[in-house]
Parts: structure tokens; sequence; C-alpha cells
């Protein structure tokens, strides 16, 4: 399956509300769960991202869908990166032509 990494920033009413983000996370984590995909790991950060969660997920339109139901939620703004294991990168470059 592939992995996302999500990295997020808090808007004005998440920060406010900053003592629910343990509900909100687990909340996220059980979508993640009933979309088919996996929570990896979820890590608060400093610097230009508040926090910084990886998952696996069934594909695109899966992360996408999770994505506009948080974003909705208006407590962060995120972004996605789609991300390949050092072996997947590996078999991408030596198939090069």
């Amino acid at each position: 399956m592939p992995y996302y990494i999500l990295l997020i920033n808090w808007r004005e009413q998440g920060i406010i509300k900053i003592k629910d983000s343990s509900d909100r996370y687990n909340s996220f984590k059980a979508s993640v769960e009933k979309a088919g995909g996996k929570l990896i790991g979820g890590y608060y950060t400093f610097g230009e991202y508040d926090v910084v969660i990886i998952i696996e997920a069934p594909n695109d339109e899966t992360v996408m869908s999770l994505m506009l139901k948080v974003g909705s939620a208006g407590n962060v703004r995120t972004k996605t990166l789609r991300a390949f294991s050092a072996e997947e990168g590996f078999k991408i470059i030596k198939d090069l032509s």
C-alpha cells in the first residue's frame, strides 16, 4: 500500500481547541483504518509545520477523501505528499531508460 506524509498546521480554531487534539487524532486514526489504511505515526513538530502524520492508504482517492474531511472541520490546514519507500525508489531509478 502507498505511504503518504501529511504536513499539518493549526488554524485559529484548531489551536484554540488544542486540548481536543488527542480526540481529533484518534478520530482520524479510526477514519484511516475504516478506509482500509493504517496510521504509521504522528509527530508534534516545530518549525514550518506543527504536526506530521504518516499513513498507509489503499490509493490517492482514499487519501483525498480523508483530507477533505479533515480540512472541512476547520481545525488544520494540510499538505499531502505521496511517499515512496527506498526500495520503490530504487526500482523506479533502475527502470529509467
